[in-house]
């Protein structure tokens, strides 16, 4: 039985996260439901994380096995067909060994959180974009997250819920970057805690806005108390950027029946 990887780009603000749940429509539900029509029984489709309510993807991946062997751009076709008019759309579809899973195959995350610095609201990006009307020190901003980079306790960034079975991760990458009116933050790690992206992008702003000292980003770090983390910022800015693999997961194309 084959397993394929698929690549896929969603508007999250459609749905409810990605994992299939009993009420609400989900990337997940969608998806597989396309699935279930083009193969006539019910495919479980396993994705390399679960982005809430409201957070989009650029190249999220999943993998799910099937009883049939499909040219994979005739996959992609026959999925983005039955997935219409949701938001949703497979990008790429590979043949991959049956070693390879989405989640623990995976090496490195990236994530993408925009910010819109002006005082009139978003209209093109609405629901695509965080929208704070108070300048921005961007400079503060990238000085404070460097606190967070490397070997951490993130306990202070970490959501009440969050089910990781330790709050130990390694920050490869936190930049702040302005662009004209919008402000980006893109972070890297092997994998994130439970809205851990959301948590530091509250506290940078809060460092932005002048409330915060650069140095009270380390200080919230140290304190794994979360308690001492700014307010979370909301979904709407939180993009799945990319997932990163080893070279090797990758077979031959598969063939159609």
């Amino acid at each position: 039985m084959p397993r394929y990887r698929l690549t896929i780009e969603y508007d999250g603000a459609g749905f409810l996260g990605w994992q299939a749940q009993g009420e609400g429509i989900t990337v997940q539900a969608v998806l597989e439901n396309a699935l279930k029509i083009l193969h006539g029984q019910h495919l479980t489709l396993q994705a390399a994380g679960r982005t809430d309510t409201g957070v989009h993807a650029l190249a999220q991946v999943a993998h799910f096995d099937s009883p049939k062997v499909w040219d994979t751009f005739v996959l992609c076709n026959a999925i983005n067909g039955n997935v219409r008019p949701h938001a949703v759309s497979v990008l790429a579809a590979e043949v991959v060994g049956e070693e390879f899973q989405a989640r623990f195959s995976a090496t490195g995350r990236r994530y993408l959180y925009r910010i819109l610095n002006r005082r009139a609201p978003p209209t093109i990006d609405r629901q695509k974009v965080w929208h704070v009307p108070i300048p921005l020190d961007v400079d503060a901003m990238h000085e404070a997250a460097q606190h967070l980079v490397g070997k951490h306790d993130f306990t202070t960034f970490r959501a009440a819920e969050c089910q990781a079975k330790s709050p130990v991760k390694t920050l490869s990458r936190l930049d702040v970057m302005r662009f004209d009116e919008m402000v980006e933050i893109r972070a890297e790690a092997r994998s994130f805690l439970h809205h851990q992206v959301r948590s530091m992008v509250g506290s940078l702003v809060q460092v932005g806005i002048g409330k915060w000292h650069p140095l009270e980003m380390r200080r919230a770090l140290e304190a794994r108390d979360r308690s001492r983390c700014g307010p979370v910022c909301p979904p709407d800015g939180l993009y799945l950027v990319e997932v990163v693999y080893g070279a090797s997961d990758v077979k031959e194309d598969g063939k159609e029946e």
